[in-house]
């Protein structure tokens, strides 16, 4: 697949979101691709330019999937919670879900689904334990707003947050099999490997994971 040109913002190339770059060194060149709520298609970009992949899109948002169609993106319209029964099993080396899942009504379907069609899921979001997220509620005994969390609560389209704790246990009762977990602070920083899932989950504003599927999942809920 060609990639199209790089979006600009100002006439300046637009710099890659932190997990993107992350996801895009977990994909393999010439890989089949599928970005679930992939935007305005940057992600989708950014796998063409660097890792030459065959990527398709599904976005909600119609003004959204536009800017893809006119970027020269393969991109349709569609619901993560509805629309992934409709792909078959397998169709994609890799199903991609970035700081979206919390956005989903049914995250641990929309997961089994993911790892249903792709031989591989990577899933990025936002980590509802990092430090200062405590702090706040701690403090202010309000839910919290961040840069990470930008929107007041009843605003806000995350309809599932959870901390990094949460998700690798949604992995286990998915029956999927984590590849490799990176978490990353405030400014990019991948957090040591050495760390531990507590502090990785103290202090790590995103993660991203890689994941494929096992025989099955560990129990249902």
């Amino acid at each position: 697949m060609n990639a199209p040109d790089r979006f600009e913002v100002a006439g300046q190339p637009k710099v890659p979101r932190v997990d993107h770059v992350l996801i895009t060194e977990m994909v393999e060149p010439a890989s089949r691709v599928l970005d679930v709520g992939c935007g305005d298609g940057e992600l989708l970009q950014l796998l063409a330019e660097r890792k030459g992949v065959d990527g398709r899109g599904v976005e909600l948002q119609r003004d959204k999937v536009n800017a893809c169609v006119a970027h020269g993106l393969s991109v349709i319209q569609g619901d993560a919670d509805h629309d992934l029964d409709n792909y078959p099993d397998q169709a994609f080396d890799y199903a991609i879900l970035s700081l979206t899942i919390q956005a989903t009504r049914q995250p641990k379907t929309v997961l089994e689904n993911l790892l249903r069609i792709g031989r591989h899921a990577i899933v990025s979001f936002p980590n509802f334990g990092h430090w200062q997220v405590r702090m706040r509620l701690l403090l202010q005994g309000r839910m919290p707003v961040t840069d990470n969390l930008p929107d007041i609560w009843y605003l806000t389209p995350n309809a599932h947050l959870c901390t990094i704790r949460d998700f690798a246990d949604l992995c286990e009762r998915a029956g999927a099999e984590v590849e490799q977990a990176v978490a990353f602070n405030a400014y990019g920083a991948r957090l040591p490997i050495k760390w531990s899932l507590s502090m990785q989950n103290l202090f790590g504003e995103k993660a991203v994971f890689l994941l494929r599927r096992t025989c099955g999942p560990r129990a249902p809920g």
